[in-house]
């Protein structure tokens, strides 16, 4: 099994910084959802994983190698990213058997049966191909690669609904015959969700948030009613969101929730409901972000 340890890595861009001391540890044959809204941070640590950049502090190791000028254990890593990678003039076969010599693993017959299957032409340039279709051809390149640790970063972009639920339950899919390493990048939370084991949430920069994703949502719900009562309840509880109109409120929290909770939530008259990925996202980071 893979293990990736970042380590206390920050990254700038002149002034503005992308990472800030960012350290958590990736292992396992496991899908992590890697979270964060526009200029997060999300495509930096990727790319300083993948020694795409160099981070100015901070190091980051795959099964104890570190990754910079590494490409005997990079070479382990397929990284999907928003541009093709492949020369324009190429067609989509030739891409195809063009990424097998660099992932002798390639599953070629695998790739034109999705191209089949995504109606993605084997003929067609990969200069010609729209947005959603480059998108669809980096994601069956990055499926199909046979390495070990796969990332994508933004997969769905420009590609429509019918083919969005396609790609997440392809990755399921294959996943599971497949299992492996896998790092998700997305700002679309709501659709993504339910394929994350794990998830890592980087607001402007920093890492605020990275745990199993079931036991997290087993402490995350919401009270809602009277606002001097949704007060009496919440007060010294994890609150990362409240809302309210007139005298009601809602608050959502995130924190185990005991017998006696329950019991003083009856009591004070509240609703309780649980709550999304989503949900959580936009508490953790005071963002409404998109569905």
């Amino acid at each position: 099994m893979s293990t990736i340890q970042i380590q206390d890595v920050s990254k700038y861009y002149g002034t503005v910084q992308a990472l800030d001391g960012v350290s958590v540890t990736l292992e396992g044959e496991r899908i992590y959802g890697l979270l964060g809204r526009n200029g997060a941070g999300k495509t930096t640590l990727i790319n300083v994983i993948t020694n795409r950049v160099t981070a100015d502090s901070g190091s980051v190791t795959i099964d104890g190698e570190l990754v910079v000028e590494n490409d005997r254990v990079l070479s382990r890593v397929c990284c999907m990213s928003g541009k093709v990678a492949h020369p324009g003039e190429m067609r989509v076969a030739e891409g195809f058997r063009w990424s097998r010599e660099f992932y002798p693993g390639f599953e070629t017959e695998y790739a034109k049966d999705l191209a089949h299957r995504f109606r993605l032409p084997l003929e067609k340039r990969l200069r010609g191909l729209s947005t959603g279709y480059n998108s669809i051809f980096n994601f069956i390149v990055t499926l199909s690669s046979g390495a070990p640790i796969i990332f994508f970063d933004e997969p769905v972009l420009g590609v429509d609904a019918t083919h969005r639920e396609m790609l997440y339950r392809e990755l399921l899919a294959h996943y599971s015959e497949h299992p492996r390493m896998v790092l998700v990048s997305t700002h679309l939370i709501d659709e993504a969700a339910s394929i994350f084991e794990e998830v890592i949430i980087l607001d402007e920069g920093r890492l605020i948030l990275a745990e199993p994703v079931e036991p997290l949502l087993r402490r995350a719900y919401s009270v809602s009613g009277a606002g001097e009562a949704v007060d009496r309840y919440s007060s010294g509880k994890n609150v990362i969101r409240e809302e309210s109109l007139g005298r009601l409120k809602a608050a959502t929290i995130v924190q185990e929730r005991s017998d006696e909770d329950n019991r003083v939530i009856r009591q004070l008259g509240l609703e309780m409901s649980a709550k999304r990925l989503q949900d959580v996202f936009v508490g953790l980071t005071n963002y409404e972000g998109e569905e």
